[in-house]
């Protein structure tokens, strides 16, 4: 058996108060931390006594109501239920308490009811979490636009957690291996790829096990949690503050982290396929008016050709004539080619997929464009995917937005030098190859926009083609990207899914 000393130590030690009554209410042995009843009540049950034969809601009549008390005693006495639950308010204002009240029943040797059991717990630090979480939730659901989610983030972290710094950083969706990326940073040095090579470790930690990561240090301490996405997680977010914070600020922080990095994930996946249907309807319009354009053309250009051979075969003698022919009919040629362009951006992509190798779709690529390829003295390192994979493909379109993309990085690249060409297989069964060239980088103001039909940064070109090329992938349940910068190059990027 315990001692009285023991027991009251161990008593002591929880963090619950503790009322036993009699069948009708009365408070017949408290054990408590006297505060949590409040100043007043608070000396009655320090001295014990003065709260025997009061029943408990006289104790406190917002913490135990009377007909809440009473319907749970009735409800206890006859076995409907084994503990009775519910929550209450003590104080007003930021100052105030929440408390978990849980009522549970003695029982003789007989097993009947003799008297009650009431404990209180202070449940105001976890209430706070949840009001915060779901306040920080209906500030997030009601954006779109990526940079307003990241802001609306911080401002919700600073109000309720108060860091000294907060990241959030990306992972590329086309590249399961890549290394997240910050997209926002509160801290004034701007330093973002020193931030990336610093917190790598915790990110990646975070990203493997898809749970919040805790670092603390002599001087300060960090906190990560992943933005959980459908297919992995997005990124991460990470809070620091100095050692300065409470130990409760601390675990406090932590469910908090995470709810507000589900928000945020969610209004990513919002935003993005806000963009994919915004882009859809741009894309459907733009091949609405395309194919109605190529319509208009045709006719004409059909009308030149045929006059443009006519002339030919009467000024076969003149060679001067016949030589402006010959540019005309050049002209019309790239012409229908360009008809023929816009008539397939009109319609819907059609795929007739079956198991293939894309390297497989590449060799013929290369070796069909060896010709341009060999004309610019422009060699290809290529590096395949092993073991090889099937994957649902359409070889035939494949192949065309492979050509397209090829085309783009040998007019991009400088004379007599090299294209990298790496594929590999994804974790997932995926497949991915990147396409280097270091030719000079894309303008920044137009890197965001060379997916778009008829943005081209050569002279001349229609945009087209990379227009197509990106529906192409996507019609696969793939996607491309694209890096540009003067250290590296311009890097596309292609990830086709797995079965």
């Amino acid at each position: 058996m315990l001692s009285d000393l023991l027991e009251r130590q161990l008593l002591d030690a929880l963090p619950v108060s503790i009322c036993v009554l009699d069948l009708d209410g009365r408070v017949t042995s408290v054990h408590q931390p006297a505060a949590r009843f409040g100043r007043e009540v608070a000396v009655t049950v320090t001295h014990g006594d003065g709260a025997r034969d009061r029943h408990l809601w006289e104790l406190s009549s917002d913490l135990f109501p009377k007909e809440q008390v009473e319907h749970a005693m009735r409800q206890l006495r006859t076995g409907r239920t084994p503990i009775a639950h519910w929550e209450g308010r003590r104080g007003d204002g930021a100052e105030g308490q929440t408390m978990l009240v849980q009522v549970t029943p003695l029982h003789d040797d007989s097993h009947a009811v003799t008297g009650f059991v009431a404990l209180t717990v202070d449940v105001t630090a976890s209430q706070r979490v949840h009001a915060a979480g779901v306040s920080a939730g209906t500030a997030l659901s009601q954006i779109l636009e990526l940079d307003r989610a990241f802001n609306e983030t911080a401002h919700q972290l600073r109000q309720l957690l108060r860091p000294d710094a907060i990241v959030i950083a990306l992972v590329d969706p086309t590249d399961e291996s890549s290394v997240p990326r910050v997209v926002y940073d509160s801290s004034a040095v701007g330093d973002r790829r020193g931030i990336e090579r610093r917190l790598l470790g915790e990110w990646r930690k975070a990203l493997h096990h898809g749970q919040l990561q805790s670092h603390r240090t002599h001087s300060t301490w960090t906190l990560t949690a992943p933005l959980p996405g459908p297919n992995g997680p997005l990124g991460v977010i990470t809070v620091a503050a100095d050692d300065g914070a409470s130990p409760e600020q601390f675990a406090d922080a932590r469910p908090l982290l995470t709810d507000i990095a589900a928000h945020l994930a969610a209004a990513i996946e919002r935003s993005s396929a806000v963009a994919r249907a915004e882009r859809r309807q741009r894309d459907q319009v733009t091949g609405e008016i395309a194919s109605g354009v190529a319509q208009e053309l045709r006719n004409p250009i059909f009308g030149i050709s045929s006059a443009a051979q006519l002339l030919r075969f009467r000024a076969r003698e003149d060679p001067v004539m016949e030589t402006n022919v010959g540019r005309i009919l050049r002209e019309v040629e790239r012409l229908n080619r360009m008809v023929t362009t816009l008539v397939e951006l009109g319609r819907p992509v059609s795929l007739k997929r079956s198991p293939g190798d894309p390297d497989a779709v590449w060799d013929d690529v290369l070796k069909g464009e060896r010709g341009r390829l060999e004309s610019r003295v422009v060699a290809v390192q290529r590096t395949r995917a092993t073991p090889h994979v099937a994957v649902p493909i359409d070889a035939e379109q494949l192949a065309q937005a492979f050509r397209s993309i090829l085309s783009n990085a040998v007019e991009a690249a400088p004379e007599a030098s090299d294209i990298v060409l790496s594929s590999t297989v994804l974790p997932r069964g995926g497949w991915r190859c990147q396409l280097t060239n270091g030719g000079p980088p894309i303008p920044s103001d137009l890197l965001p926009r060379v997916f778009d039909a008829f943005v081209s940064t050569k002279p001349g070109s229609t945009g087209i083609g990379l227009a197509h090329t990106r529906r192409v992938l996507e019609g696969h349940g793939g996607a491309i990207s694209i890096e540009s910068n003067v250290e590296t190059g311009t890097r596309v990027t292609v990830v086709l899914p797995g079965k």
